[in-house]
C-alpha cells in the first residue's frame, strides 16, 4: 500500500465509523431498531414505518418482490400483512437499505453514478438469488432473507465509495478515484467487516454474508448464504473464489 493509499484508507475508515454521516436519516431507523429489539407489539413497528409513507410503500413493494418468482403466495396487500410476514429482522434490513439508497442519491457526481452502478448490481443479484429458489426442491429458505442478504452483496464497496465522496468533499485537494479503486480491490474484506460493525447490522446478516462470499463454511443446507454464494460465484464476485 502506498503512503497516499494508507492516508486515504485511514480517513475512509474514520468516516465509516461515523454512522450518521454514512447512512443519513436516522429518525426512523433508531426508534425502529429499539422497537424491534424490545420485541414488543408489532403495532409499534407498523406505526413507526407508517410515519414515513415512502418507506411504507417500499416495504410493501419489497414484501411482494419475491412473489413474482412464485416463491411466496399469495400477494400481500396491506402494510400490516406485509410486516407480519416479513419478520422483524427483514423489516430492519429493508428499512436500512431504503435509507441507504436515499443517501446515495444525494452524493455528488461522479460518485453518485458509480455508487448507483453498485446499487443496480445488488438489485440484479437479489433478483437472481430469489429466482433461483423457485428451481430448488427440498430447500426451505426464506425468500426475504435471501433478498435482504443479497442487497448487501457489495456493501463494503458502496460504503467505502460513499465515505470517499465525503472525504473529497471536505479535502483541500481531491484524491484521485484510482486510490479508492485500489483500496476497494485490495481491502474489500476489511472495509466490509468494518462497515457492518460501524452500522451495527445484525449478526445473522454478517454471518450469512461471510458464508455467501465463501469466507465461512456451513453445514446448514438451508443457509441463505449458500443460495447467494452460487449467484456471486457465477458473477465472479466472491471475495474468496471457489
Amino acid at each position: 500500500m502506498t503512503d497516499l493509499e494508507q492516508q486515504v484508507f485511514t480517513q475512509v475508515r474514520a468516516i465509516i465509523a461515523n454512522e450518521e454521516q454514512v447512512i443519513g436519516r436516522r429518525g426512523i431507523l433508531i426508534p425502529l431498531k429499539k422497537a424491534i429489539l424490545a420485541e414488543g407489539d408489532i403495532r409499534n413497528v407498523i406505526d413507526i414505518i407508517s410515519s414515513d409513507p415512502a418507506l411504507a410503500a417500499h416495504m410493501l413493494m419489497r414484501s411482494n418482490s419475491a412473489q413474482a418468482s412464485g416463491v411466496i403466495n399469495p400477494k400481500t396487500r396491506s402494510l400490516k400483512e406485509a410486516l407480519v410476514r416479513l419478520g422483524q429482522v427483514n423489516i430492519y434490513r429493508y428499512a436500512f437499505t431504503f435509507y441507504l439508497q436515499e443517501r446515495l442519491d444525494e452524493l455528488p457526481q461522479p460518485y453518485k453514478k458509480l455508487v448507483q452502478g453498485y446499487w443496480k448490481l445488488t438489485e440484479d443479484i437479489a433478483t437472481d438469488a430469489v429466482d433461483s429458489l423457485a428451481d430448488m426442491e427440498g430447500v426451505e429458505v426464506d425468500a426475504d432473507e435471501v433478498q435482504t442478504l443479497a442487497l448487501f452483496s457489495v456493501f463494503g464497496q458502496i460504503i467505502a465509495l460513499t465515505a470517499f465522496a465525503y472525504l473529497n468533499a471536505n479535502a483541500e485537494q481531491s484524491f484521485p478515484l484510482s486510490v479508492i479503486k485500489s483500496l476497494i480491490d485490495n481491502q474489500q474484506q476489511t472495509l466490509t467487516i468494518e462497515s457492518f460493525e460501524a452500522l451495527d447490522l445484525d449478526q445473522d446478516l454478517r454471518q450469512e454474508f461471510m458464508i455467501a462470499h465463501n469466507l465461512r463454511q456451513t453445514r446448514n443446507s438451508n443457509s441463505p448464504g449458500l443460495i447467494l454464494r452460487r449467484v456471486l460465484s457465477m458473477r465472479g464476485l466472491l471475495m474468496n473464489p471457489l
